[in-house]
């Protein structure tokens, strides 16, 4: 059994995660932040290789031609799930509807947002609309927690551009690797201080760089080896920086100043 209560930073394990979901105890998951395969690649074109640019990979990975059945999650996240806790799914088109027929009836709430990317792959070929939005399931039942905002700040619709620049890796390159702006706003308004955010498709651990910068505790679950290593690599390099800088300030605090 996983001890949920002796996580004080962030736990991470490379595991499949349907196995070990079974290990985490009843509520005790604060707030549910994944992005699971999208299985997106019956509908692949194939990739397209550029003079001018990076190749546009539209079969995404091996990993996301394995069928993922939202049925199947609905039993653990009910389970782990605190009775005021939250739900947030990445993703697509094509499981929205499945994603639906799952948990609409399981939680008083089934809602959606959607994230939209300003700099979306260009359409070569001009023939359709670009690919510039994806979807995210929101699940949560009466009495969940809610960081309400500003009106104007709590549409259900978000803007940023996809993962780039020094935040995006090089090695290992994970091809649906998420913005932290994008998670942190998710977990401001879903989650308080302190609190267990859960993602059990954790990639390159983005969802745990963000949970730690807003001091929610984290747990992270991944299956890939590689990205695994990854994540482990910036969650340590995000525990060394916050740490130093809280000794600075605390150095900072303890300084006494004489008047002349």
């Amino acid at each position: 059994m996983i001890s949920t209560n002796n996580i004080s930073d962030y736990s991470i394990m490379n595991c499949d995660c349907f196995e070990m979901m079974k290990s985490i105890p009843d509520k005790s998951i604060d707030l549910i932040l994944c992005d699971p395969p999208y299985n997106l690649a019956n509908y692949s074109t194939g990739n397209m290789n550029f003079s001018w640019r990076t190749e546009v990979n539209n079969d995404v990975a091996e990993w996301d031609e394995k069928p993922l059945n939202p049925f199947d999650l609905v039993e653990d996240f009910k389970r782990i799930l605190k009775p005021n806790g939250n739900i947030f799914i990445f993703t697509s088109y094509n499981l929205i509807g499945k994603y639906h027929e799952a948990f609409d009836k399981e939680f008083d709430t089934f809602q959606f947002m959607v994230w939209h990317k300003t700099n979306p792959i260009p359409n070569i070929r001009k023939s359709s609309f670009l690919n510039s939005c994806e979807l995210i399931v929101c699940l949560w039942n009466k009495g969940h927690k809610w960081n309400f905002s500003k009106q104007n700040e709590m549409h259900n619709f978000i803007e940023s551009p996809i993962c780039m620049g020094v935040e995006r890796l090089k090695n290992p390159k994970h091809p649906t690797q998420k913005p932290v702006k994008i998670l942190e706003h998710i977990i401001k308004i879903a989650s308080n201080e302190n609190d267990l955010v859960f993602d059990m498709f954790m990639g390159v651990g983005s969802t745990g760089i963000a949970a730690r910068n807003l001091n929610r505790r984290f747990l992270g679950f991944e299956v890939d080896k590689v990205y695994y290593n990854a994540a482990s690599d910036r969650l340590k390099r995000q525990t060394y920086k916050a740490n130093n800088i809280k000794n600075i300030k605390d150095s900072c605090n303890d300084i006494n100043y004489i008047a002349v």
